[in-house]
């Protein structure tokens, strides 16, 4: 029988009243049920959320209406992947709820597997590779299937018929030519002519960059982040912003997002917090960038409160040109216990970065409001949802970072949903070159992904610095991929150093092989199972991983070390690390480099290294890998479906309590967010 979980957490069950006392313990997770649901190259999950009955209540009310907030964003995300993905959305849905249709024929079977990739990837391309979905259903089975639903049910324009729909939309979703890609990243191409999402209207990527080169005082020490909430729209001949805020651009959303947090404010854990709200709103209500950054001071300074958030534009990797961010949220609670693994890294965050690789003018003199904690992610939206990072390190504006500190997170309870789902899968005994490197990394792996995470966010994001003047989008299209790369070769050459077991973060001086192993295996061989034949890497993540590793492996080939090398075994590829200190090594040389290009804005050593070791993918090995990974059965992409909160409150109105539903299906909750949390679709 599938197991339920429901938590109670009432007034009366926080003071430890009778037998409600037994409700609150959280499932274990030996009994948690983590999976929802398989189909195409994904498996949802579900994650628990210890310790939430640790909170008071004041605590879970404001959880709650953050909660609130986080998911009526929903829309937002979707209309910026792609302007018909609100309209596309809309009529799948509608043609799945309709009752009249065979929900066991083969074209209604395959347009429910196309809706739910959908709701995955918060529209029509893929979340991770940005390729547009191959539907498997028929052009005439969709077309009939919208002409014989209700006018109620079809999102149509004053005055549009359903003919002009259908000739909209049919070529969006059929045709492989139109929007094939939701951000374009291949070298020459124009990215912004040549990319599906909705971030600009009309203008090409010449007149985007010369828009805001001209918005830009290079003798601005504080620069604001341009663009980063607006769409860049071309009307009449001239170019200008679209501001997303109440009264402009998304502002149906962003009215109900300030509704809640309005709520948030009045239950604030301390003045620091209720202040981060206020000005958030305030950003809300005008769009000035100056306030977004008076914010994100703020937000850094809270290091207080147990409850925390993101809320609003934050990241920036859907924009070809790195400029403009997609509206995301997140609400979570401190892991007290785990989190004194990362306060030991941020406490020692001016040795590591002191004792960096790099040159010393591209380190910081000294290291400020370095902050690091373990969370407990609560609920997820928007571009966290339903596939989410399992680390952060906010804000990302370097003068922010450099005079006021960043805070960096890793998202436990999530890392664990994925831990426990891929027990027993076989990925190692597949991949992993002989039995000592599978028992490495069953014994340190997953606490190595953890410290890994830690020194990612909080110190690698953190460390180094940009020389006076230069651009912090001198980069362009190939920053996101240096600044993750950036802040993965931080993580990976300390993690090798014998201040790792001196600090107590990892037990003896072989643990962090078991990290070096899986992150080369990695980036050589096995992420190549997200790419579809033929294709190269796009996705910035990716494209780091594959530089890290590939300039390590060709480094020391070229050097004669063979520190790393292939070998084959039985007609199998395998990745071999014959020296784990020269690993280490080479990743401080790459380290040190990869720094000097982002603190000078090189960007034709970006260019080069990027397109050199970072796009390009071997068919052959990239066969081989799709063939051995098939035979494993394993969905190379997961994501989530959040827990369901209900809020109760007495006959005056005041809070009492929350109730935490762990069950409600993939399907369910993606039909109820669309129900209950679709302002723009009204």
């Amino acid at each position: 029988m599938k197991k339920s979980f429901l938590t109670m957490i009432t007034a009366c069950a926080l003071a430890g009243c009778g037998t409600q006392q037994n409700q609150l313990s959280t499932p274990d997770v030996r009994d948690f049920d983590y999976v929802v649901d398989r189909f195409a190259d994904l498996q949802i999950l579900r994650y628990r959320v210890p310790d939430i009955e640790q909170l008071s209540l004041q605590q879970q009310e404001l959880l709650y209406y953050l909660s609130e907030a986080a998911l009526q964003g929903r829309d937002i995300l979707y209309d910026q992947n792609c302007k018909y993905n609100l309209t596309i959305r809309q009529l799948l849905e509608a043609i799945y709820t309709d009752e009249r249709q065979d929900r066991q024929s083969a074209d209604f079977r395959a347009l429910e597997t196309y809706l739910k990739r959908v709701w995955v990837s918060n529209g029509i391309h893929h979340h991770y590779a940005g390729d547009k979905f191959v539907p498997e259903f028929s052009q005439a089975f969709f077309e009939q299937a919208v002409r014989s639903l209700p006018a109620d049910k079809l999102p149509l324009r004053d005055g549009e018929s359903v003919d002009a729909l259908l000739n909209e939309i049919v070529p969006v979703i059929f045709d492989p030519n139109v929007l094939p890609k939701r951000t374009n990243q291949e070298a020459g191409a124009d990215l912004v002519l040549t990319s599906a999402g909705n971030y600009y209207d009309g203008v090409t990527q010449a007149e985007a960059e010369a828009f805001y080169d001209a918005m830009k005082d290079p003798n601005d020490a504080e620069p604001v982040s341009y663009g980063l909430n607006s769409k860049l729209v071309k009307r009449d001949g001239i170019v200008g912003e679209e501001v997303y805020k109440v009264g402009g651009l998304y502002s149906a959303a962003l009215e109900k997002v300030v509704y809640w947090l309005e709520k948030a404010k009045n239950v604030a854990e301390n003045d620091q917090q209720r202040a981060v709200i206020e000005r958030l709103i305030e950003f809300n209500r005008t769009g000035n960038l100056r306030t977004f950054d008076e914010y994100a001071i703020l937000w850094v300074a809270d290091t207080a409160s147990t409850i925390d958030f993101v809320n609003g534009f934050t990241e920036t990797y859907g924009d070809p040109l790195g400029m403009k961010a997609s509206w995301e949220s997140i609400v979570n609670f401190k892991n007290i216990e785990a989190t004194k693994r990362t306060e030991t890294i941020s406490a020692n965050a001016q040795w590591f970065e002191d004792h960096s690789p790099v040159d010393k003018q591209f380190k910081k003199e000294k290291v400020k409001g370095v902050t690091a904690k373990v969370i407990t992610a609560a609920m997820l939206a928007g571009d966290c949802y339903p596939t989410t990072p399992i680390g952060i390190n906010l804000p990302n504006a370097n003068w922010i970072r450099a005079a006021h500190g960043s805070k960096s997170v890793t998202i436990e309870n999530i890392t664990e949903a994925y831990d426990q789902s891929a027990i027993g899968n076989g990925f190692s005994e597949e991949f992993a070159w002989s039995a000592n490197e599978t028992a490495l990394m069953a014994a340190y792996k997953n606490q190595t992904d953890n410290l890994h995470t830690d020194l990612h966010e909080c110190l690698g994001h953190g460390s180094g610095k940009l020389l006076p003047g230069v651009d912090p989008d001198a980069l362009k299209a190939y920053g996101s991929t240096i600044e993750e790369a950036r802040a993965d070769l931080f993580g990976l050459y300390f993690m090798a150093d014998p201040k790792m077991v001196e600090l107590g973060l990892l037990p003896n001086d072989s643990a962090y092989k078991a990290q070096y192993y899986s992150y080369f295996m990695n980036g050589l061989m096995t992420q190549l199972m997200r790419i579809e034949p033929g294709k190269n890497i796009e996705e910035s993540h990716m494209r780091n991983r594959q530089l890290i590793a590939n300039w390590v492996y060709q480094k020391s080939q070229a050097d004669g070390d063979h520190a790393v090398e292939f070998r084959t075994r039985d007609g199998k590829t395998f990745v071999v690390i014959n020296d784990y200190r020269l690993v280490q090594k080479h990743l401080g040389e790459l380290l040190a480099e990869i720094q000097r290009i982002k603190s000078t804005g090189d960007y034709a050593a970006a260019q080069e290294i990027v397109e050199t070791y970072a796009v390009k993918v071997d068919r052959r090995l990239h066969d081989e890998v799709l063939a051995r990974y098939a035979t494993l059965d394993i969905a190379p992409y997961k994501g989530f479906v959040n827990p369901v909160y209900t809020a109760s409150f007495d006959s005056d109105g005041h809070f009492t309590g929350l109730s935490i539903d762990y069950t409600e299906g993939y399907a369910e909750q993606h039909l109820r967010y669309s129900r209950d949390y679709s302002p723009l679709t009204k």
